[in-house]
């Protein structure tokens, strides 16, 4: 890792302790979720039977502790020996769950919205310390990953953050779309139109309409879901579009690191969130059932872990040409 201002570590170090910190008291709501069902203390909830309950909050255990211990390598100094990839693939799926709700977290608090259609297959009514354990977990994970990852990233990578948008152009492999083979133009090309798609069809239905929804469904909707539907659609129009801009290099002075943070989040957003839905549009957990038409929801699941696949593919490739043209600018 490159040498930084003591400062900017000093912050990395406290927000990745903090996210670390917060998030187990999110796996001790679960735990305690899982023990109480094991032992017969508590019934399940959310109309699940005991083993599916325990199925599902074990997953959520899991997470939570591949989230602590992002969190942990983040701010100690062993976690700049664990391999880039699964430390950026975890990173990646953490970042893409929580960060991108920080948004709709501040919006569902101005307005009042009860929170009540979260993903997290617990009853909206829940004691006062579960709420808080989950709430405080949530949202302190998320704002110490915004903090503590870009830290981390530009002290490990820097060459991948630096310069100017506009000097990706006519760079060869990170120039404009017409320089690739035609394959990789059409399949990356394929990736940013079906978040485009996805984003206007999720802002649509986020202001009310009901294409591809059960009309079971419509209409029942709370302002939780409806803002939910929102701030996903709208981070699958900015991954789109700050995409295009990473692929076209069209002349601008806008600092790489811009472009690229807003890939990164909405390409885990569209993976991680739709991974999680599919999940529960396939199990159908205690009879869940998907405000979409059950095919419906499994294609647009599906749509989205592909199109977050395919931006992230696009990071990487714009990562991978601007440390080349750096190398060849100093050597």
């Amino acid at each position: 890792m490159t040498r930084v201002h003591p400062r900017w570590s000093t912050v990395r170090k406290a927000a990745g302790y903090g996210a670390a910190a917060t998030l187990s008291l999110y796996l001790i709501v679960k735990v305690a979720w899982v023990a109480a069902a094991l032992l017969g203390i508590a019934p399940a909830q959310s109309g699940m039977d005991t083993t599916e309950w325990v199925t599902l909050n074990a997953i959520t255990v899991v997470m939570a502790l591949a989230g602590v211990a992002l969190g942990l390598a983040l701010a100690q100094r062993w976690g700049r020996r664990i391999p880039g990839p699964p430390l950026l693939f975890f990173a990646w799926v953490g970042a893409g769950f929580l960060v991108p709700m920080i948004p709709y977290g501040i919006v569902s608090v101005v307005l009042g919205a009860d929170g009540a259609d979260g993903a997290d297959g617990a009853d909206a009514a829940m004691p006062g310390w579960e709420t808080i354990g989950i709430g405080v977990g949530f949202a302190g994970m998320a704002v110490g990953l915004a903090v503590a990852l870009p830290i981390y990233l530009r002290e490990r990578w820097p060459r991948a953050f630096l310069g100017r948008l506009g000097e990706l152009a006519g760079t060869g492999r990170a120039g404009r779309p017409g320089e690739l083979p035609g394959i990789g133009r059409a399949f990356l090309l394929a990736g940013l139109m079906t978040s485009a798609g996805l984003g206007l069809l999720w802002g649509y239905r986020a202001f009310g309409g009901s294409l591809g929804l059960d009309p079971a469904h419509v209409g029942r909707e709370t302002l939780d879901g409806l803002l939910m539907r929102g701030n996903w659609g709208a981070w699958a129009l900015l991954g789109a579009g700050c995409g295009w801009s990473l692929i076209a290099a069209r002349p601008s002075r806008l600092p790489l690191g811009v472009p690229m943070a807003v890939v990164f989040l909405a390409s885990g957003s569209l993976f991680a969130w739709g991974s999680w839905k599919l999940l529960w549009a396939v199990v159908r957990p205690g009879g869940f059932a998907t405000p979409e038409y059950p095919v419906v929801a499994v294609t647009e699941h599906a749509l989205s872990v592909c199109a977050g696949l395919v931006l992230m593919a696009v990071v990487l490739r714009t990562c991978r040409a601007q440390a080349a043209t750096l190398e060849r600018r100093t050597g």
